[in-house]
C-alpha cells in the first residue's frame, strides 16, 4: 500500500477547494489528471470522487492505489 506524504494531501486539498486539477500516479497504471470533487470512505477505504476535465467522466480512485499527487497549474 502506497502512503501518500503532507505534501500530497495539501495539493489535493487545494484542488479540491479551488477547483483545480492534479495529476494522479499509480501504480502500474497511467498516470491520470483529474478534478477531486470529494474525498469519501467505502468499507473502510479513503477515496476520491474526481471527474476526468477532458471527457467529464466520473472516476473513483482509492488514495491507497495512489503513489503520488502533484499540482497543476
Amino acid at each position: 500500500m502506497a502512503q501518500l506524504t503532507h505534501n500530497d494531501y495539501e495539493a489535493l486539498e487545494r484542488a479540491l477547494g479551488k477547483g483545480s486539477r492534479v495529476l494522479v500516479r499509480r501504480r502500474g497504471r497511467q498516470d491520470y489528471v483529474i478534478i477531486p470533487l470529494a474525498f469519501r470512505m467505502r468499507e473502510s477505504r479513503e477515496f476520491i470522487e474526481a471527474r476526468n476535465p477532458t471527457t467529464g467522466h466520473a472516476l473513483t480512485i482509492y488514495l491507497d492505489e495512489i503513489d503520488a499527487i502533484e499540482a497543476i497549474s
